[in-house]
């Protein structure tokens, strides 16, 4: 119960900001990640087709949402490489990992962003926006 009226003051809260299309990008925003998380386990990055979103709002409401909604770093990129693509603005998704010997992981981001963990990495995969998405 806590949960629920956590979430719906949030979505108050985002609606007196940013008004009804503000609440729109949230909503396609965490509808998007949910897409993606099931696209990848099927099929993998050629799997992930999104809808474009809607019109309005900020890259930092949608990073804002993905947080609150928990995708992964990889769901992330995707999601907001999506976003940016509708708005001309073209990012590369990037898929680093890190040696074996140092505790392997993997991270992805955007190329661009600032990102404290792309140092640590080798670059394994650049995946330019797919030109579905362009407008």
């Amino acid at each position: 119960m806590a949960d629920r009226l956590r979430a719906l003051r949030a979505l108050a809260r985002v609606t007196r900001r940013h008004g009804p299309l503000g609440l729109a990008l949230v909503a396609w925003t965490l509808l998007a990640c949910r897409r993606v998380r099931r696209q990848l386990a099927r099929g993998g990055l050629d799997a992930v087709r999104l809808p474009a979103p809607p019109p309005g709002g900020t890259d930092a409401l949608v990073r804002q949402a993905l947080r609150r909604g928990g995708g992964n770093c990889l769901e992330s990129a995707l999601v907001r490489q999506r976003f940016l693509a509708r708005r001309r603005v073209l990012r590369t998704v990037v898929i680093g990992v890190s040696a074996p010997d140092a505790g392997f992981h993997a991270h992805a981001w955007l190329d661009g962003d600032p990102d404290p963990h792309r140092h640590e990495l080798a670059e394994i995969l650049r995946r330019p926006v797919p030109p579905a998405w362009l407008p």
